[in-house]
């Protein structure tokens, strides 16, 4: 598939947390197209586009690690957020010393994808006068100002590998003749089970309010190190 960015990404540590752990945090064995995707919001994102994972490839072996970390047992109410948002009386301090535990995280190590992705355009009018422009040259429009972020190394907030305490470095490529070949133990084929998908937003067409969000999952099959991410199962 032809993908108009290639982006290689690595970090010391990953941790893109399995949502069937309710308590202590395990990994999935890869990157998930989600935390691939965001990604490359943190570098550019306009809400004229939705960014595409078309294949992910392993470059590093799949390597876990434990660690603990001190969390906070709960989080503030939506109820009382909107209480406070609207003026009423209501805390959203939490006290940190009382709420501390120590739980235990099963995490990715040394950690090197290349993403493989393409921009959707949602809205193709121009910011002067509200007309159209032609899909191919807004996706163009959009694709150019990404890869002049990403030579520079530019980003409106660094990205992370599931947690921002796991920070991503990424490196352009221009065409594959660059890029690094996955590790020999990944040869031949492996199921990674049900993985995350990404998510569908449910959204108020007037206010653009989330009233909903549904998680989608498909069946990861990694052969030689590439994971080919099937198209969304809903509608962008």
């Amino acid at each position: 598939m032809n993908s108009p960015i290639i982006l290689e990404v690595s970090g010391d540590y990953a941790l893109f947390s399995r949502p069937e752990m309710k308590v202590e945090r395990v990994s999935y064995d890869v990157i998930t197209p989600s935390a691939a995707r965001g990604i490359l919001e943190a570098i550019y994102w306009k809400p004229q586009i939705r960014w595409i994972i078309n294949r992910i490839t392993v470059i590093n072996p799949i390597r876990f690690t434990n660690i603990r970390r001190n969390e906070i047992s709960k989080k503030a109410s939506s109820p009382t957020a909107a209480l406070v948002a609207e003026g009423g009386n209501g805390s959203l301090g939490i006290y940190v010393d009382e709420e501390r535990q120590q739980r235990a995280s099963l995490l990715l190590r040394d950690v090197r994808y290349i993403i493989h992705a393409s921009v959707h355009i949602l809205d193709t009018r121009l910011e002067s006068g509200g007309e159209k422009a032609p899909a191919n040259e807004a996706a163009g429009k959009h694709l150019e100002m990404f890869k002049r972020r990403a030579r520079k190394g530019q980003t409106f907030h660094h990205p992370y590998f599931g947690c921002r305490e796991f920070p991503v470095s990424f490196t352009f490529h221009e065409d594959e003749s660059t890029l690094p070949m996955p590790h020999d133990s990944l040869a031949g084929e492996k199921d990674l089970g049900f993985m995350l998908h990404d998510l569908e937003f449910d959204q108020n067409p007037k206010t653009k309010a989330v009233k909903s969000t549904t998680p989608h999952f498909f069946r990861a099959h990694m052969t030689k190190g590439i994971i080919e991410v099937p198209a969304l199962p809903f509608k962008i």
